[in-house]
């Protein structure tokens, strides 16, 4: 639903005054029973998840500064915030741009632009300082709830950095070499380094780790009422860890579990929604013209022939890895960019929004350093707002655990066109695309009156009508 602006700047307003009550609240730290929140399988059906890059979402990097704009995340029908790593980051074999170890630098202020990379975790308990403090951590997740929102945090449980205390405390939770000494994460397949160089390796052959790291776990949930975990790597941690650790933290409240993976093992009784890795990089190389909407059909094909009923994955264009790593939406997607963000709320599933999206973003975050995301609203923002509208209302494109169906349109050129229709009755949606970098005359087995979704006007097709797109044209309709 959309929001007045005199609404968003109100929120703005009164969130100093509901920061002292927050406070008030959580002097016993641990949420009461009245005032906790919880997530339901119903929420994930129409849901909208954004990935709040703390650091580089504003100039401040702070908790504080990101709080600010949640209440303008409803704009955008954002229900799930995923919050990338807030822990304290060890120094020890901290990374720098280019590949290098800080410690190889030799100019002390260069040295010190480098923060490291947030996945290298000195103690999963405490929040990075330079993010803010706890009650800040506290105050955003109040404020998300206040919203309507659900926060979940970035967990990191398949390494740690070389500062954790359980590398002095307790080295047998780590995986070590025939020397005795610990090593950063291996492949399993080739026994070579990811070069992940400034994390030490966990060794889940201990039990006893699996009861540290579910301890850790359950400390947020139980005292600042998170609502879920994204799971970072999740296939190299071993599946039955993850059951029995989120059977026990549902002993506290209902959690939402995103895995980093599309590992089909891990929706059984750990994880609700894992990543659509490989639909991703589909829609990269059809963007790039390296595949046509054949391999797009025998994916969908397969999907629903791996998965459960049940089970389903979150949709992206971009992430931080993506952004960081591979580029920006349009260096990877071109003018097909549009359409793929079209696709990605259309399809069954979660789709995703990473910091910056919104606001046309075009460069490259910085990974181990202070960067800094655009805040001026272009194109991307009044679609996000129109495709989140239909997302959160439209009962055909529910997307979680009871998803609406997925129905292939028979066109004429099916190897350039993709077009399919969710739901079912009266609750029906098509989306239609030209996935090419070329016009196309098609026809397509569909007649009767639609709405088009985009520009409100009325759209009559029969079946013997040749329709005309241009490249990357998309449409979505909607039954009157």
């Amino acid at each position: 639903m959309i929001k007045k602006m005199a609404l968003a700047f109100c929120m703005v307003a009164v969130m100093a005054s509901c920061k002292d009550e927050n406070k008030e609240k959580r002097d016993s730290e641990t949420p009461n029973e009245e005032q906790k929140v919880s997530i339901e399988d119903s929420d994930l059906e129409n849901a909208v998840i954004y990935e709040a890059n703390i650091r580089q979402y504003s100039p401040e990097g702070t908790f504080n500064a990101f709080t600010q704009d949640i209440p303008k995340l409803k704009e955008l029908g954002v229900k799930v915030i995923w919050v990338m790593p807030v822990y304290p980051i060890s120094m020890k074999n901290r990374k720098a741009t280019g590949g290098k170890m800080v410690s190889e630098i030799e100019d002390e202020k260069e040295r010190e632009k480098y923060l490291g990379s947030y996945y290298a975790i000195a103690d999963y308990t405490k929040v990075n300082p330079e993010f803010g403090t706890i009650e800040d951590f506290q105050n955003m997740v109040d404020v998300a709830h206040e919203n309507g929102m659900f926060v979940i945090m970035d967990w990191v449980a398949n390494h740690t950095g070389w500062d954790h205390p359980w590398i002095e405390q307790h080295p047998e939770y780590y995986t070590q070499n025939e020397a005795g000494e610990i090593v950063d994460p291996l492949n399993p397949e080739t026994g070579e380094s990811w070069g992940w160089t400034d994390t030490a390796d966990l060794n889940y052959d201990n039990k006893e780790l699996w009861t540290a790291m579910t301890k850790e776990m359950k400390y947020w949930v139980e005292n600042h009422g998170i609502d879920g975990f994204r799971a970072d790597v999740a296939g190299e941690v071993p599946t039955e860890f993850w059951k029995q650790a989120v059977s026990a933290i549902k002993e506290v409240k209902p959690v939402f579990m995103l895995a980093e993976s599309e590992k089909k093992d891990l929706f059984h009784d750990a994880f609700d929604m894992g990543y659509n890795w490989e639909g991703h990089h589909i829609m990269n190389e059809m963007a790039q013209g390296k595949k046509t909407v054949a391999a797009w059909d025998e994916y969908m094909t397969k999907i629903d022939t791996l998965y459960q009923k049940d089970d389903f994955l979150m949709n992206f264009i971009t992430n931080h890895d993506e952004n960081s790593w591979n580029g920006t939406v349009n260096e990877r997607m071109g003018d097909a960019g549009e359409a793929m963000l079209a696709l990605s709320y259309t399809l069954p599933g979660m789709p995703l929004i990473y910091s910056g999206q919104e606001y046309d973003m075009d460069h490259r975050l910085l990974f181990f350093e202070k960067d800094s995301i655009p805040k001026t609203k272009g194109k991307v923002w009044p679609l996000m707002v129109k495709f989140g509208e239909l997302k959160n209302t439209n009962s055909a494109l529910a997307g979680g655990k009871e998803a609406a169906a997925y129905t292939r349109l028979k066109t004429t050129k099916d190897d350039q066109v993709l077009a399919f229709s969710r739901g079912s009755g009266d609750d029906m949606l098509i989306y239609v695309a030209n996935l090419t970098k070329a016009p196309v005359k098609f026809k397509m087995e569909l007649d009767g009156k639609f709405q088009d979704y985009m520009s409100s006007g009325e759209v009559e097709l029969e079946k013997d009508m040749e329709l005309e797109f241009k490249p990357w044209e998309y449409k979505i309709l909607i039954n009157n």
